[in-house]
């Protein structure tokens, strides 16, 4: 299930009057939010009585206070181990809900890329936002110092060619200590690795290659008549190549080796590993980049 799902059925459903008394959930509000100034009920709940997504995992958190540790026993009772996925997407209260869950009998186990954190369950919310996006990192290396979990890394792409991948390892830097990505990718296609392009020769490498084209956002890549997908939506796909419109902070990082901001790196992380053989960057002026450049025969 979904994690709102589980926080639905398995917190607010039945939980939900050891805080308001009489009251039930009727239903899922994902767009609306409550008045900044509102209290109680109205806090969490629509005039309907569907549940506020953006105040979901607080209500959540709180129901396991109100309810006295009864939520807490009935989770146990249904479940001997929770697997959650994706888990760099949590934010906000998700991260007490799921410390919650490592101290309950109920063994804990979460798979998750930090440097695709480019989604959050609540991204507006000021909680733990220590923790937001790839900061996530922080968050389970705290609980591995204090016993509290154990990491595991696995380092392996059977994805990504070998120059990509050591090429998406240099998008964070060292600083975020995060291992050095092995490849398995062993197919040879002629054209493999990481390319600069100049502008006067996107059309003939998008006439030949056929890569996906990935631009940060609408305001991206104007100047092409390219059929684009913007990096957060790739997340989860795989091209065999793929065409990135950089923004200037990524064309900063190519020409320089200027590191970028968390989530801007995981954003161009995920657009660049979406490729199985070739990622092709338009840069006209490769600066310092000892990347080699495309140019039609």
């Amino acid at each position: 299930m979904g994690w709102f799902t589980f926080l639905l059925r398995d917190f607010a459903r039945p939980f939900l009057p050891f805080k308001f008394r009489g009251e039930r959930v009727c239903g899922f509000n994902f767009d609306g939010q409550p008045h900044r100034k509102a209290t109680g009920r109205n806090r969490f709940l629509d005039s309907n009585g569907a549940v506020y997504k953006c105040e979901l995992g607080r209500l959540a958190h709180e129901l396991v206070r109100d309810s006295r540790g009864s939520l807490l026993r009935r989770l146990e009772c249904i479940y001997d181990e929770i697997l959650i996925d994706e888990v760099q997407d949590l934010s906000s209260h998700d991260w007490e809900i799921v410390d919650v869950l490592l101290a309950s009998a109920i063994d804990i186990r979460m798979v998750g890329d930090i440097r695709q954190s480019v989604l959050a369950t609540n991204p507006r919310s000021s909680k733990n936002k220590r923790y937001a996006y790839a900061e996530a990192v922080k968050w389970f290396r705290e609980r591995e110092a204090r016993g509290v979990v154990t990491i595991s890394e696995n380092a392996t792409t059977w994805r990504c060619h070998p120059q990509i991948a050591e090429f998406s390892d240099t998008i964070f830097d060292s600083s975020w200590s995060f291992p050095t990505t092995r490849s398995v990718n062993s197919t040879v296609t002629g054209h493999d690795g990481v390319f600069l392009l100049r502008r006067e020769h996107v059309d003939k490498y998008v006439s030949r290659f056929r890569p996906q084209c990935l631009r940060d956002s609408a305001n991206s890549g104007k100047s092409f008549d390219l059929d684009y997908m913007n990096f957060r939506l790739a997340k989860g796909m795989t091209c065999e190549r793929v065409l990135i419109v950089p923004t200037s902070g990524i064309t900063s990082f190519v020409r320089s080796g200027a590191h970028l901001e968390p989530i801007a790196a995981a954003k161009f992380y995920v657009a660049v590993t979406r490729a199985a053989q070739s990622v092709a960057i338009i840069v006209d002026d490769p600066g310092n980049s000892s990347l080699p450049y495309w140019e039609p025969d």
